[in-house]
C-alpha cells in the first residue's frame, strides 16, 4: 500500500516568525561583503544570476508540494537564500543604474521605479490573495518563479555595463568594506541621508509591526481595513514619486528633500489619534502624507546617493544604505513589540509616530538642504584606493 503523504506544512505563530526574521537576516549577515562583491563584477551578470537564483528557489516549493514531501526546513532555507539572491540583487540594481541610463536621467529613471514598485505593491497584495485563493498556494508561488525566470531573461539582453575590476586592482575584502562604510559615515551629506532613512524605517516599523494588534484587540477591526490602510501608504509613495522630478525642477534637488520633510513628516503624528469612527481617516490621511515623504526620498534622496558616489564605489555604498535601513526594520519590529507589552499599544503608536514625524531634521539640518543642483560625479581611477577622495 502506497504510503499517503501530506501536502501541508504545520506553521504556528513562532515558524511564521522564523520565516519573517530569515526573510531580512541576509542583509545583515553578507549585506556589507555583499557591496564590495558587486563592485567587482559586471553588474548585468549580478542581476541576472540574482534572479535565476530566486526563481529556482521558488520553483523547489511547488514542485516540493506535487511530490507531496513539503517541509519547513525546506522553507527555511529558500526564505534565507532567497534573501541572499536579494541582497545582491537590490544592491547590484541600484550600482547599475547609473550606467545604464546616465547620471544626467536618474531622476525619471528612480521616480519610475519607484512609481512601479509601489503600484506593485499596492496591487501585489489583492492579487496575490486572489492567486492563493483560487489556485492554491503552490500555484502561486510558482507564479512567482516565472515572474523572476522572465525578469532574469529580459535582464540578459542589457549590453551596456562596466566591465569587472580586474583581479589585480582589488584590495582586501575587509579593506573595501570599510573603505564604503568610510565612504557614507564620512560625508555630511550621505550621512545625513542615511540617518534620515534609518529613523523613517525605525518608526514606520514600530508602527507596522503594532497595528495589526490595535486593529484586533482594541479597535475590532477587520483585516480588510487593516489593509487598506496600509495601502493608502503605498498611494503616497506613488503619489510622492510622482511630484518628486517636478518638485525638484522648481525648488531645487536638495531643498526639495528639506521642505518635502517639513511639510509631510509631521502628519505622521496624526497615525497616533487612530481610533474607529473619523479619527480612522485621520490617522489614513497622516500615513498617506507621512508616505508620501517618502516617495519623494525615494527617488531624490537614491538619485543624489548616486550622484555622490563615484562608479567603483557605488555597490558598497548601497550595501551599507541597505545594511543600516534592514537594521533599522528589524530593531523597529523588536522595539515595537516591547514597548507596546511593556507600556501598551498606544505608547508604542506614539513612539514611532514621533520618530518618523522628526526623521527629515537630519537632512533638513545638514547641506543637503541647500543644494539646488544634483552634483557632477567624477570618474576616479578604478583602484578603490583613490575612489573615496570625493568625501565632502
Amino acid at each position: 500500500m502506497e504510503r499517503s503523504r501530506s501536502r501541508t506544512v504545520p506553521a504556528g505563530p513562532g515558524q511564521a516568525g522564523a520565516l519573517a526574521a530569515l526573510s531580512t537576516a541576509a542583509f545583515l549577515f553578507i549585506g556589507l561583503p555583499a557591496g564590495a562583491w558587486v563592485d567587482r563584477m559586471p553588474g548585468r551578470r549580478v542581476l541576472v544570476a540574482a534572479d535565476a537564483a530566486r526563481a529556482a528557489l521558488f520553483a523547489s516549493i511547488p514542485v516540493a508540494w506535487w511530490l507531496g514531501v513539503p517541509s519547513l526546513p525546506q522553507l527555511y532555507a529558500v526564505v534565507l537564500l532567497n534573501g541572499c539572491a536579494t541582497v545582491f540583487f537590490d544592491v547590484g540594481s541600484q550600482s547599475v543604474l547609473p550606467e545604464l541610463v546616465g547620471r544626467e536621467r536618474l531622476v525619471p529613471a528612480n521616480a519610475a521605479l519607484v512609481s512601479l514598485m509601489a503600484g506593485a505593491n499596492i496591487a501585489g497584495r489583492g492579487a496575490g490573495g486572489f492567486f492563493v485563493q483560487f489556485f492554491t498556494a503552490p500555484l502561486a508561488i510558482l507564479g512567482g518563479a516565472v515572474a523572476y525566470l522572465a525578469s532574469a531573461a529580459g535582464l540578459t539582453g542589457i549590453r551596456r555595463q562596466a566591465p569587472a575590476v580586474p583581479p589585480a586592482d582589488r584590495r582586501r575584502l575587509r579593506a573595501e568594506m570599510a573603505e564604503g562604510l568610510h565612504h557614507v559615515l564620512g560625508s555630511r551629506e550621505l550621512r545625513a541621508l542615511a540617518l534620515t532613512a534609518t529613523l523613517t524605517n525605525l518608526g514606520a516599523q514600530m508602527i507596522n509591526a503594532i497595528l495589526p494588534v490595535l486593529f484586533v484587540r482594541e479597535l475590532h477591526l477587520s483585516a480588510g481595513v487593516l489593509g487598506a490602510y496600509w495601502a493608502a501608504g503605498g498611494l503616497g509613495i506613488l503619489l510622492g514619486a510622482g511630484v518628486a522630478r517636478r518638485l525638484a525642477a522648481r525648488l531645487g534637488h536638495g531643498r526639495t528633500l528639506g521642505l518635502a520633510g517639513l511639510w509631510f513628516a509631521p502628519a505622521a503624528l496624526a497615525v497616533a489619534l487612530i481610533d474607529d469612527g473619523p479619527w480612522l481617516w485621520v490617522a489614513g490621511a497622516g500615513w498617506l502624507a507621512a508616505m508620501t515623504k517618502t516617495g519623494i526620498d525615494n527617488v531624490l534622496g537614491v538619485t543624489l546617493r548616486q550622484h555622490l558616489t563615484p562608479g567603483p564605489l557605488l555597490g558598497r555604498m548601497n550595501a551599507t544604505f541597505r545594511f543600516l535601513l534592514t537594521g533599522a526594520l528589524a530593531i523597529g519590529s523588536a522595539l515595537g513589540g516591547l514597548v507596546g507589552q511593556a507600556a501598551g499599544l498606544r505608547t508604542a503608536v506614539w513612539a514611532g509616530a514621533i520618530c518618523l514625524a522628526g526623521a527629515f531634521l537630519p537632512v533638513f539640518c545638514s547641506p543637503v538642504r541647500k543644494l539646488r543642483e544634483l552634483p557632477v560625479a567624477s570618474t576616479p581611477p578604478r583602484r578603490a584606493s583613490t575612489a573615496c577622495a570625493t568625501e565632502a
